[in-house]
């Protein structure tokens, strides 16, 4: 007996409908994304595949392990720019920024490097909350800057409290969503997370945070997105109206 009600299986995944990425680590050489110039073109042309048409790449610029600076990520932007074979690709870079003890002294050495509209992707530690996060907050808003808060869903200690990541959005931070959150790949607590944040509709942007091969790996997998591909892709992110395409 046929069962009307079941649900078509999901064949194919694809970006086309985000358009453009506003977070990844796919510049070579600078962090724990990819490691070389060949890796990062693999990169580029498989995301391309998927319906990505522009990426703005955002190594971490974190003092204790990733001590990346304009000069730095300039230098690796310039080197994939020059690939021939990503010539009609759409790439520019910024930088994910860690919001810890050393902050201060990455403010000291110059402007941040920012998106268009002066927008600057932050993030904290996944295990503990910044002390003083909100005075931070605070002072980028006053120096002039938009803020992005990174994959809050991934931040084990706002689980479970929800009004912490609401207060960050209404002190001014757009939150983005890693993508891969919500099919479980960074595990059930985060899953529940993202599609509650979601059902919020608090997040303004999505990304793929992309760093390696398995990353690319998920991306493609239908069998993840399954239950939340039609959620997720239906939602009215703001990356095409804030940052092109």
């Amino acid at each position: 007996m046929f069962n009307f009600f079941k649900k078509s299986k999901l064949s194919e995944v694809r970006f086309d409908w985000l358009g453009t990425d506003i977070h990844s680590h796919l510049l070579p050489g600078l962090d724990d994304g990819s490691p070389d110039l060949e890796a990062s073109i693999q990169y580029f042309t498989a995301l391309k595949g998927l319906g990505f048409n522009k990426f703005i790449c955002t190594p971490h610029v974190f003092t204790e392990l990733y001590p990346n600076n304009r000069e730095t990520i300039t230098n690796a932007l310039n080197k994939v720019k020059a690939a021939p074979e990503l010539k009609d690709f759409n790439i520019s870079a910024a930088a994910e920024y860690m919001v810890d003890a050393d902050f201060n002294g990455v403010l000291e050495q110059g402007p941040l490097m920012n998106m268009p509209g002066n927008y600057v992707l932050i993030e904290m530690s996944y295990l503990a909350e910044t002390p003083d996060i909100e005075q931070h907050v605070f002072n980028l808003k006053v120096m002039g800057y938009e803020l992005i808060l990174a994959h809050p869903e991934r931040y084990n200690f706002y689980h479970g409290k929800l009004s912490k990541i609401e207060r960050l959005k209404d002190m001014g931070c757009l939150l983005q969503l890693n993508l891969l959150s919500t099919t479980g790949y960074y595990g059930k607590e985060v899953k529940n997370t993202a599609l509650k944040i979601l059902g919020n509709k608090w997040y303004s942007l999505a990304a793929t945070d992309f760093h390696h091969a398995k990353h690319l790996q998920a991306l493609q997998d239908a069998r993840l997105w399954q239950e939340v591909y039609q959620q997720v892709s239906n939602y009215d992110f703001r990356n095409t109206e804030l940052f092109g395409s």
